[in-house]
């Protein structure tokens, strides 16, 4: 991890997302005033689960993987953040505390904001705080679909969903099953980490998918999906 000083090449002066483009000049400044630009490296925790929370984080470019700690090491992977994305939402009102980990699975830039500041702005701009709200909305939205996932549907669906889920990202990166491991695809799909690898090989013997190494393709999407809703 390095903090990012506006005498860095690689320093960003302004926040170019949409949802802060509604902001007026004294908002903006409130915001520049109470960010920090961070480089985190592959592999370093944005956030740690149960850490105290002073800030919101927005992703400037990178990918970062969020997932719950539980007893005697276990994991469990929620959903991968990428650029333009919040971290941290549910601690800028409502906790002192971050609720879930975050890891960098490629290196990242974030900016770190005060959540003092984000309260403030939220308060003073009406859109900007509507934009907020909708976000953390479709976060919880998200999370709730992955526990319904996780009650209700048998390994086979939650290992379609996790593939299905994870594929989207490969229009803008290529490579990332290379970034995971078969535990982590495992941890997204809440199975162990022998089951995952026992399904992928069926899949594949069923024309499902292609194991290429690490990386996964998918070569039949009707047939995912179905498996998917029939859980």
């Amino acid at each position: 991890m390095k903090t990012i000083l506006e005498t860095d090449d690689d320093f960003i002066c302004d926040i170019k997302a949409p949802c802060f483009q509604t902001l007026g000049p004294d908002e903006v400044e409130l915001v520049r005033s109470a960010k920090t630009q961070v480089h985190f490296r592959k592999g370093d925790n944005l956030t740690k689960q149960g850490a105290f929370a002073s800030y919101v984080l927005f992703i400037v470019e990178g990918l970062v993987k969020q997932y719950l700690e539980g007893d005697n090491n276990k994991l469990y992977n929620l959903k991968i953040f990428q650029q333009g994305d919040f971290v941290g939402l549910s601690s800028a009102f409502s906790k002192s505390t971050f609720d879930y980990s975050t890891v960098a699975l490629t290196d990242c830039m974030a900016f770190l904001i005060e959540k003092e500041a984000i309260g403030q702005v939220v308060r003073q701009n009406g859109l900007f705080g509507f934009n907020f709200i909708q976000r953390y909305c479709e976060q919880s939205s998200g999370l709730f679909s992955t526990i319904r996932n996780v009650l209700y549907k048998q390994m086979n669906g939650r290992l379609a969903d996790t593939l299905l889920y994870l594929n989207g990202f490969k229009a803008a990166n290529p490579k990332i099953f290379h970034l995971l491991s078969r535990k982590d695809l495992a941890d997204f799909a809440g199975i162990s980490t022998e089951s995952a690898v026992k399904l992928l090989k069926a899949y594949e013997k069923d024309g499902l998918i292609k194991l290429k190494d690490k990386d996964v393709v998918v070569l039949d999407f009707d047939k995912l999906r179905e498996i998917s809703v029939r859980g």
